[in-house]
């Protein structure tokens, strides 16, 4: 069973990622890899998702406190990834200071309202839909599924954080995903080529 939370986490990182690159798109008109690994996961959508479904699956009935408690849970989260990302890294991968009722440009009202509605579809609708789904898969499966997406995106963990302190003192401190994608980029096309 522990094996079905990891693969939520793998299903929720990804289609963050495919949330972030709509509306990377929708703002700058282009594809922008937005997050810090270089594959398509956003384990902050991962991390945030399962939290909500360990804290919150026993209020799934009392809509407004899941909203309230969502967006309280994944705001903190948020936060907390951008600050230490930032403390690692010297760098920003989002940026909410032009946002009204923003704290420290970390996350803003905007993000936290819209945490409140994600809170309530995954714990109420999307949670018990993908446990069921990938609890009729053979256990198996399960387990290699798991390795193998445990194995790649350890992988990704440590080639991003690698090539992602290279260039710590290189960039802008202000939302430099685009910059940094770039850098990473061109290195593994050195390292391969």
């Amino acid at each position: 069973m522990p094996n079905i939370y990891i693969l939520l986490f793998f299903i929720y990182s990804f289609v963050g990622w495919i949330l972030e690159e709509i509306y990377a798109f929708y703002i700058h008109k282009k594809f922008i890899n937005r997050g810090f690994l270089m594959g398509p996961l956003c384990p902050l959508y991962g991390v945030g998702c399962l939290a909500l479904t360990f804290v919150l699956h026993r209020f799934s009935n009392n809509i407004l406190l899941l909203f309230i408690l969502s967006m309280l849970i994944c705001s903190v989260i948020e936060y907390l990834i951008s600050y230490l990302l930032e403390k690692l890294f010297s760098l920003r991968w989002w940026d909410y200071s032009n946002m009204k009722f923003n704290i420290n440009g970390r996350i803003c009202l905007e993000t936290t309202i819209l945490f409140g509605i994600i809170g309530i579809l995954v714990v109420k609708y999307i949670n018990p839909f993908l446990i069921n789904i990938l609890t009729d898969i053979n256990i198996k499966t399960v387990n290699i599924i798991t390795l193998i997406l445990v194995i790649i995106f350890t992988a990704d963990l440590i080639i991003s954080s690698y090539l992602t302190l290279k260039i710590k003192d290189k960039n802008p401190k202000v939302d430099a995903t685009e910059y940094i994608k770039k850098y990473i980029h061109e290195n593994i096309k050195n390292i391969f080529s």
